[in-house]
């Protein structure tokens, strides 16, 4: 029955994805670095090349992260009958993100998305107020669209979330599931794959480089350019790339060195293995680290009782009444058919401790508790069980059985570390205003004096 929500395999075995380099092409620049293949971009010598620091790959020990993350929907309780409003939707967001740092959990990720019946149409406005009022949990996207927004601006509003979050954040980029969002944007559907990848590529070129001259496909091109802010301490946002059926998404994420996310939701247990299990193999294959060493990331679902039964008995109503689920499935088929655990704390416990031997270890666990119209009192509960029963004994029992060899969760301070070992973060600070609000031959007093930026002409 659920086989159907995912027949999208294919053969993964020798696929090379339009926009990245086939085997034995990859230039190598210095121990640890590969060349950028993002359109056609001009030397100019103000590069910082993508080294180990990308992928978030250190001896500085930060384990599992462990986390919660939402679509941003809008959905009738029904139970009530009632809707939220939109401004309850995200003051009632902000709650369920402070209650989870509260409880100490690791990361709140939200979705995006740009219609009704979902309200997170600006991510990082929403991550930005979440981040000001919260302690240390590390906030993120689930997912930030790739496809449709312009790299640049993506490139210019992590920086500055990244900043304002004094580190404290990440993304997830996606492709999105939302049809007419690509002509609302002014993007062509069918280019969807090549639009992921290409928009990528100068995404990782905007954080890497203080000026950068490129050409592709589908955007003007930039002369020039730099990017601002520059990343903080000079250390790109690290990067997850969320994909459930696009091999070519995930020989792109091990080409750089990025974290893969298959987010374990809507389909038969270990579904999701085949893809993963490809992308460790690339990752080895592109000299990151063994395939147990690559960055990977897993989502799921989860409704917590005190029993068994009466976590069954009261989630019950909200599946059945959810369009996506309730008209389908049944509940106790469900839960026994996917990753999604429904059942007392020991029983969420155990389930999701099979992720771990289905798909090696990993380095990221999300749960979404907040879906099928859930009241805001019910899943700030959910929070709070999650982060002090859950998620306390998973930690125990995740490392006890991880493989002495599996990296650590990425996080800026590591890869801060990785990058600099002992020695100051660059913090990059401005050559004046030359006229026309724009610096002289370099943007930054650190960058090669040598260099003359070339702007573009305006006649």
């Amino acid at each position: 029955m659920l086989l159907a929500l995912g027949r999208w395999m294919g053969t993964l075995v020798g696929t090379v994805p339009h926009g990245v380099v086939q085997d034995g092409t990859v230039p190598i620049l210095a121990e640890g670095c590969m060349a950028l293949p993002s359109g056609r971009s001009g030397g100019n010598g103000i590069h910082a090349q993508a080294c180990n620091v990308e992928q978030g790959m250190t001896t500085n020990s930060s384990g599992m992260q462990f986390g919660i993350f939402s679509v941003s929907d809008i959905s009738r309780n029904p139970v009530t009958g009632q809707t939220p409003s939109e401004a309850e939707r995200i003051e009632g967001m902000i709650q369920i993100a402070q209650r989870a740092d509260e409880v100490g959990l690791d990361v709140f990720a939200i979705g995006e998305h740009h219609n009704p019946p979902f309200f997170s149409s600006s991510p990082t406005t929403l991550l930005a107020a979440i981040a000001a009022t919260t302690k240390q949990i590390v906030v993120s996207t689930a997912t930030t669209l790739i496809t449709t927004n312009d790299p640049v601006k993506i490139a210019e509003d992590y920086a500055m979330l990244q900043h304002v979050a004094k580190g404290r954040m990440d993304l997830m980029l996606g492709r999105g599931n939302t049809v007419p969002v690509y002509p609302w944007f002014g993007k062509d559907i069918s280019q969807g794959l090549p639009l992921a990848l290409e928009n990528y590529n100068l995404l990782h070129q905007l954080w890497s480089e203080d000026v950068v001259d490129w050409e592709g496909s589908f955007r003007t091109p930039l002369q020039g350019f730099t990017s601002t802010p520059r990343p903080l301490d000079d250390v790109a946002p690290f990067i997850w790339h969320g994909s459930i059926r696009t091999p070519e998404i995930a020989e792109q994420a091990a080409y750089y060195g990025n974290g893969y996310f298959a987010n374990n939701i809507l389909a038969p247990s270990f579904h999701f293995k085949p893809l993963v299990d490809f992308y460790r193999q690339r990752f080895e294959h592109y000299g990151h680290g063994t395939k147990e060493q690559a960055i990977v990331g897993l989502g799921g679902q989860a409704f917590i009782g005190r029993t068994s039964q009466g976590a069954r008995d009261q989630y019950r109503p909200y599946f059945e009444g959810s369009p996506i689920y309730g008209h389908a499935y049944s509940l106790d088929d469900y839960i026994a058919q996917t990753p999604t655990s429904v059942g007392s704390v020991q029983e969420v416990i155990d389930k999701t401790l099979t992720f771990q031997e289905g798909f090696g270890d990993y380095q990221r666990q999300l749960w979404n508790l907040d879906a099928a119209g859930l009241p805001l009192e019910m899943v700030l509960e959910q929070v709070e069980i999650l982060g002090t029963e859950v998620v306390p004994v998973l930690r125990r029992e995740l490392a006890s059985r991880r493989s002495p060899g599996a990296a650590d969760a990425p996080t800026h301070a590591s890869r801060v570390l990785a990058k600099y070992g002992d020695a100051a973060a660059r913090q990059p600070r401005p050559n004046p205003n030359r006229g026309g609000n724009v610096t002289g031959t370099s943007p930054y007093q650190d960058s090669d004096a040598a260099y003359r930026v070339d702007y573009p002409e305006v006649f």
